[in-house]
């Protein structure tokens, strides 16, 4: 049966190895390092046109229906807030005159 403990220690290897793991430093570079401001430019076009093919449009259809719940819904939300204003008026002329 193995025991479980709250250490960070990995099994097998000592503390001079950890030691030589944790003075690396990260690699820098990579595609994007090699590459001016107008490379990255390019490649941020790019990757915009490639998430946009990604996306599911939606046809005209679903366009309406979508269009008229949301005009419905903040329609009914004005006027809710419309009762709630003119209620909170009337309690405050009733209170203080």
């Amino acid at each position: 049966m193995t025991e479980i403990t709250d250490s960070n220690e990995v099994l097998g290897t000592d503390a001079a190895e950890q030691d030589k793991a944790a003075d690396k430093k990260p690699r820098r570079g990579g595609k994007r390092g090699k590459k001016g401001p107008l490379g990255r430019l390019a490649l941020f076009y790019r990757q915009i046109i490639a998430e946009l093919r990604k996306v599911v449009w939606p046809n005209r259809s679903d366009l309406m229906t979508y269009t008229t719940v949301v005009i419905v819904f903040v329609v009914v939300v004005i006027a809710f807030v419309s009762v709630v204003d003119w209620g909170f008026e009337k309690l405050v002329t009733y209170v203080f005159g």
